[in-house]
């Protein structure tokens, strides 16, 4: 069961939404002004990543001077 969000196009206003099916929309309105005419949008992704063993085992950045300028890797802990 996703949970998309949408933004309605009468008032602008930005909610989110549990799908439960495919084809099933159900009841659904916009919770600010009950308009039915809505867009989805792309969501954005905000998540901590901490390791077991506090400071120093969540992920490291490091840099450094490639071909085409400069290259970031990101080293995430866990199975490889």
């Amino acid at each position: 069961m996703p949970l998309y969000e949408f933004r309605c196009l009468k008032c602008n206003e930005l909610f989110e939404l549990l799908v439960m099916g495919g084809d099933d929309q159900g009841d659904m309105k916009c919770p600010r002004c009950a308009s039915t005419a809505f867009e989805r949008v792309m969501s954005t992704v905000s998540y901590n990543m901490t390791g077991s063993g506090g400071p120093g085992k969540g992920p490291h950045v490091a840099s450094r001077s490639c071909a085409g300028g400069s290259c970031t890797t990101w080293d995430i802990p866990g199975p490889a």
